[in-house]
């Protein structure tokens, strides 16, 4: 039964409305990263801006150092999350009433609270100011939330698949590849877009743990922001920069994106 008229403009006008809202604010931050006037007020348009952001905020080396973090972080959470989600959902591990509950004991422990003892223990073992060492911390703290992720994936799959899969002489790994990993494909891509946002996103771990030539991307804006409070077009140019990438990943894999969050909804 279709909606009366009157119904369904009061709809538009909603949407129309709240679309406004959602992208007035980044409307208004590409046209001031664009403006001539270091007030970031509607000008002439200067493309200069993102040269001269690039350059003075050393992007090329600081996206450089993200870019490697984001992905090999992202790429590890998700392996290990996939493995771990696996084992809980469906094989079954041994004391996974105690071990689960540790694991998501990982989700409650604000970083604020340990990262003295954390700095303290990665100075002690050579860790701090390195690529390995701040990818290392991701895994640990973002490990959690994936293994919770893909073990309600994993339970979200029928038990006949796999005992089907069983009688035919499929083993774990080939349960996991062939059955189960497929399946779960847009909880895998979703997940793998998270890790990388929450990485590439990441100042407060970076801003700690690195320094020199080893900073990333949301350092560098920042340092990048306070030497030119002032320009406000310049800082624009700067912020879109960083933000790119992610935009970028999301445009390509926004049907992922959308189903794999579609998918974790319906299961729940």
């Amino acid at each position: 039964m279709r909606a009366p008229r009157a119904e369904q403009a009061a709809n538009y006008v909603v949407l129309v409305v709240m679309s406004v809202v959602v992208l007035w604010p980044a409307v208004t931050f590409v046209l001031a990263a664009l403006s001539s006037d270091r007030a970031g007020r509607p000008a002439g348009v200067d493309w200069d801006n993102f040269a001269t952001a690039w350059q003075q905020a050393g992007f090329s080396r600081a996206m450089t150092v993200s870019l490697v973090i984001a992905a090999t972080a992202s790429l590890g959470q998700v392996l290990l999350a996939v493995l771990g989600g696996y084992g809980f959902g469906v094989l079954g591990v041994a004391g996974q009433k105690v071990l689960f509950p540790v694991v998501l004991l990982g989700l409650m422990i604000s970083l604020e609270a340990i990262i003295v003892p954390l700095y303290y223990q990665f100075r002690s073992a050579g860790l701090t100011n390195s690529v390995p060492g701040i990818i290392l911390i991701h895994l640990g703290t973002s490990v959690p939330f994936g293994i919770f992720w893909m073990r309600a994936a994993f339970r979200a799959l029928p038990r006949s698949l796999f005992e089907a899969a069983e009688i035919d002489g499929a083993g774990p790994l080939r349960l996991l590849l062939r059955v189960a990993a497929p399946l779960v494909s847009p909880a895998v891509w979703t997940l793998l877009l998270l890790a990388f946002m929450w990485t590439w996103n990441d100042y407060f771990l970076s801003l700690v743990f690195l320094h020199g030539d080893n900073v990333t991307a949301t350092v560098a804006l920042g340092v990048f922001q306070g030497r030119y409070v002032t320009q406000i077009n310049l800082m624009a140019a700067g912020g879109l920069i960083v933000a790119a990438p992610v935009l970028v990943l999301y445009v390509l894999f926004q049907r992922r994106f959308i189903s794999g969050m579609l998918a974790g909804a319906l299961r729940e």
